[in-house]
């Protein structure tokens, strides 16, 4: 992951027409341009996601992967891995979606994003009242879907769900169900325990976040 810092008003403008370097996502955390490079488990993983929520939504709303999304402060910008957009959002005047716009984020954690994704991330789209943000780790073969947002940058439910098993995201007024047998596990600490394994024998796991601690 390389990191430019930038005075957080010219952010914006840095990007526009610059010459960056392919195989590189960029976003802006904490006013500094972050580039960090495309992993083919986060390709596989979209590639595979993508067509299901696609399918499943008919028309009634949009998804993207790798767009820049514009959020309240200019000291963030974020280009989710992949993001469903709610029926009837509308671009701004710079031609971009907002925040508000979002009904869910998921994105693929890897090891130079894990920080971001964890934490940032996590502060940010729950402050901004994204209903639902899943996190991706095919490091441990885990899908984490986090509901019900607060302002103090927490959601309140966690729920964590293994590879293989499906992965069901309410939305407003429908949910959509991924399938996730087909997603790329590396170095997945859970297959060294057969037991853990088969995930159909397990029921996905459940708690509520208390605090915004992370």
């Amino acid at each position: 992951m390389t990191t430019i810092t930038m005075d957080p008003l010219s952010a914006w403008d840095a990007l526009d027409g610059a010459n960056l370097p392919g195989g590189y996502r960029v976003e802006i955390t904490d006013g500094k341009i972050i580039m960090t490079p495309l992993s083919e488990s986060r390709w596989k993983v979209v590639l595979e996601a993508a067509p299901q929520i696609k399918q499943q939504l008919a028309g009634r709303g949009d998804i993207l992967s790798d767009v820049m999304i514009d959020f309240p402060s200019s000291r963030y910008g974020y280009a989710p891995d992949l993001a469903i957009i709610a029926p009837g959002s509308e671009h701004n005047s710079h031609g971009r979606y907002e925040w508000h716009s979002l009904e869910l984020v998921l994105e693929v954690v890897s090891k130079s994003t894990r920080d971001n994704d964890f934490a940032k991330k996590f502060r940010m789209y729950a402050q901004c009242a994204i209903p639902a943000y899943v996190i991706v780790d095919p490091s441990d073969g885990t899908c984490t879907i986090h509901r019900h947002p607060t302002r103090t940058g927490a959601y309140k439910d966690v729920e964590e769900v293994l590879f293989g098993q499906d992965l069901v995201v309410p939305l407003e007024g429908r949910e959509i169900t991924i399938r996730t047998d087909g997603f790329p596990r590396l170095h997945d600490r859970r297959r060294a325990d057969p037991a853990r394994d088969r995930p159909a024998a397990r029921e996905p796991r459940k708690h509520t976040v208390r605090s915004s601690h992370l």
